[in-house]
């Protein structure tokens, strides 16, 4: 065996070893990614559901916006008051008043009051139905089309489809987001659990026109809007809007209503 050979080549594995080390550190120093400890914390916290109802992609988007001071500490609503408390201490923050939200149709549609257009024998799904003529079977076009699309999503079994109208169980609903992002309509949204009144119609038309498509829609009347002494709400698009961080709950509006689609909670 030739020593030598074998020395000059153990000389050059450990010159090489070396090069690749001095490599690799350089290249750890100039691509280093800053870790910002909060925000860690801060995903660590959050519940992990990936749901988007806060607003963002998923934890990992929502603990950088936290971190970053771009979104408030109780902006987790699947979290809800204790996750909120835990990423407050961490960002050294007041939580303030943490409501609990959940999610709401705002559709009094059922197969009672809703005209239909057509005959609809495609696949039985809302998203499929929305792509036929008039958006659906329905002679509304904004309504539930009761497929149950928003039901087969929920992870918490939270919604049923009752006489083909989607309805929520408040009670089980944790306000993942995932329904609302499933509804091709545009029918649910987060409100807080304690909103007394809500508006259940999301029709965008007037008048005769509503009523010709459903017997529970809204007619953008308007009297809501001209008794409501706190200004709470108001028409927008033709259909009645309210406003929760102004509303009393007087219960004027839900009175006046001449369609009765105001409801109380």
């Amino acid at each position: 065996m030739d020593i030598k050979a074998v020395l000059i080549a153990v000389l050059v594995i450990a010159v090489i070893a070396v090069i690749i080390g001095l490599v690799l550190g350089i290249a750890e120093k100039i691509f280093k990614v800053e870790v910002d400890e909060k925000e860690v914390a801060v995903r660590e916290a959050l519940p992990g559901s990936n749901c988007g109802g806060c607003g963002y992609a998923g934890c990992d988007a929502m603990a950088a916006a936290i971190a970053k001071g771009e979104a408030p500490v109780s902006g987790c609503p699947v979290g809800g008051k204790p996750v909120a408390e835990k990423i407050a201490a961490i960002m050294g923050a007041e939580v303030g008043d943490v409501e609990k939200k959940i999610a709401y149709v705002k559709c009094d549609g059922s197969g009672k009051t809703k005209t239909v257009a057509y005959n609809y024998i495609g696949i039985q799904s809302c998203e499929a139905a929305s792509l036929m003529p008039g958006s659906g079977p329905y002679s509304c076009k904004y309504g539930c089309l009761g497929f149950g699309s928003c039901a087969k999503v929920c992870p918490q079994n939270a919604i049923r489809i009752i006489d083909k109208k989607a309805v929520v169980d408040e009670e089980l609903c944790i306000a993942c987001g995932k329904c609302i992002k499933v509804c091709p309509h545009n029918l649910i949204e987060l409100v807080p659990a304690s909103a007394t009144y809500r508006v259940q119609c999301s029709s965008h038309v007037m008048g005769k026109d509503v009523r010709d498509a459903c017997t529970a829609g809204c007619i953008s009347c308007k009297i809501c809007e001209k008794n409501c002494p706190s200004d709470a709400i108001h028409v927008v698009d033709n259909i009645a809007k309210i406003d929760y961080d102004k509303c009393t709950k007087c219960g004027i509006c839900f009175s006046k209503c001449p369609r009765k689609i105001i409801k109380k909670y």
